[in-house]
Formats: C-alpha cells, structure tokens, sequence
C-alpha cells in the first residue's frame, strides 16, 4: 500500500509524470495529516490539568471525537491508497471491443459505470474530510492552548481534503451521461463544499481568538 512507503518515495512519485499518485491522493492524505494532529491535539489535552478541568458532558464529547479522529486516519489513509487506482476501470473500459453495436453499447456502459467509481473515491474522501472538520470543533474550544496552532493547521488542511477531493469528483462527473445520478451528485459536492467553508472559518475564527 502506497502509505506503506516513506514521505520522501510518495513524494517524489508525486512529482514524476506519472498521474498517479495525483491530486486526489494529495487531498486524501491533506485530510489525514490534519486529522493526525487534531489527534496530537486531544493527546496533548486528555487526561492532563486543563482537561480536568472540564465540564463532565465537554469531556465526554472530546473523548469521543478523539475515538473518531484515530477511524478517520484509517479511512482516509486507505483513501490515499485508493484513489491511484479508481481511474483503472475507466482506462479498461476503453481497451474493450467497439466493433458490433453490441459491443459498442457494453463499452460505454462500462466507460460510466468506470466514472462512477472514479468519482465515488473521492466523493468518500471529501466526505470523510468534512466529518473530521466537525470532530476537530471540540479540540478548538477546549483542546490545550498551547497546540491551538495545530487545530488551525489541521483544520486548514481538512478543509483543502474536502475541496480537493471534490476537484476529482468534478473532473469525473463531467463525463457521466446519467442526468439523474449527475445532479445527486452536484448536489452533495454543493453542500458539502460550502458546509466545509463555514465550519473551516468558525474554527479558524476560535484559532486566531485563542491565539489572543
């Protein structure tokens, strides 16, 4: 798994004239790192003076979203993986026979049903990134003063997951035929896009407030 391999290797492969890993693997794993050090976050404020500190329900709720925070790192570290493969349908479904009209209509459906799935990773991904953009506002207005900085960075790039993640979906859904499905998805990449903006700005706002 691509994870699996150093920053320097998965570095250098996003520089190569390979196309994968590309921009939504980036975005999946923008979105890892600013979960991670949310995590660091809750690390550096469970079980310390300023957690104590808390009102019963504040520290139930942090403890909890923590527990998240540690199944979203996991989700999105497969989506790292994930997405350098989710084109492959659509590449292989442009390799199959178009002689006969028959064939030719099982190579189109195959061609979207291979958009679909392309599209669906990062659609995961952008949806992942904005559940942890909820899970960090607990961290924001109570994690430890001093790692505020770190919400703010994880914020920032949990945001650029979810936008970044949603620029794949775009490019994917451009080729789908099915008005249907296109609008559906339109639709959730919309909310999401500017439910992530707002909860992006009010924790920033928390951020630069803290910071004093």
């Amino acid at each position: 798994m691509i994870t699996n391999e150093s920053v320097q290797s998965y570095v250098t492969k996003v520089a190569s004239g390979d196309p994968t890993p590309g921009g939504g693997s980036v975005a999946a794993l923008a979105g890892s790192l600013g979960t991670a050090l949310t995590s660091m976050v809750g690390n550096l404020t469970i079980g310390k003076k300023v957690y104590e500190e808390l009102d019963e329900d504040v520290k139930k709720k942090m403890d909890e979203d923590f527990a998240e925070l540690q199944k979203s790192i996991e989700r999105l570290n497969q989506i790292v993986h994930e997405d350098t493969t989710a084109f492959d349908g659509v590449m292989q479904a442009f390799k199959l026979p178009k002689e006969t009209e028959e064939e030719k209509t099982k190579r189109s459906e195959a061609i979207q049903e291979g958009y679909k799935v392309a599209l669906e990773v990062p659609l995961k991904a952008a949806e992942e990134c904005f559940r942890v953009l909820k899970l960090q506002r607990v961290f924001a207005d109570y994690g430890n003063v001093n790692a505020i900085t770190d919400v703010g960075v994880g914020a920032l790039l949990a945001a650029a997951g979810v936008e970044g993640s949603l620029f794949n979906v775009k490019i994917n859904l451009l080729s789908i035929k099915d008005k249907e499905y296109k609008d559906r998805i339109e639709e959730k990449m919309e909310q999401l896009l500017q439910d992530g903006k707002k909860l992006r700005d009010s924790i920033l706002e928390t951020v630069y407030k803290r910071l004093g």
